[in-house]
């Protein structure tokens, strides 16, 4: 008799575990499907860079970006005009940029006054920040369609 009732209790905790992980499993694909991918975007963009100096960043925290990530040298890290973060280049997404190698990472917000801009980060290196100077680049990123951005498609499914 223990024997059947330690069979049915071990059936009735695998059957719990396994209903728990099947709706963990479940709520993550709804979380997925709530950000649609859209498509690559290219569009041309003003870039120019920073450094981790006082004088270009927020004073007393100089590797502190604006939604609270540390920059470190060696980064490969950017700005956005705010802007662009309203067509869907938020925090976190991945950027190519046009005469780079690699990934860049959108870690950080510029002022309000820029418009159509990106600041690519340069760590310490204030000689590179200088030569690369102010140059017209193309950017490619993967548009979302987000239900939080006001501008997309699926929020205004929902007013």
């Amino acid at each position: 008799m223990k024997h059947l009732l330690h069979n049915d209790r071990l059936s009735m905790v695998l059957l719990s575990m396994s209903l728990f992980f099947t709706s963990c499993n479940n709520n993550q694909q709804d979380s997925k499907k709530k950000i649609k991918k859209v498509n690559d975007t290219t569009m041309t963009v003003t870039a120019t860079a920073y450094n981790s100096i006082e004088n270009q960043t927020k004073k007393g925290n100089i590797g502190l970006a604006a939604w609270g990530d540390t920059l470190k040298p060696g980064m490969k890290t950017i700005a956005v005009s705010r802007d662009l973060i309203n067509l869907g280049l938020g925090h976190n997404e991945e950027v190519h940029i046009e005469g780079l190698e690699g990934t860049y990472t959108v870690k950080d917000k510029m002022n309000k006054r820029w418009t159509k801009k990106i600041d690519i980060y340069m760590g310490l290196d204030a000689k590179a920040a200088r030569e690369w100077g102010e140059k017209q680049v193309d950017i490619k990123f993967e548009k979302k369609d987000d239900p939080k951005d006001k501008f997309s498609k699926q929020a205004k499914k929902t007013k």
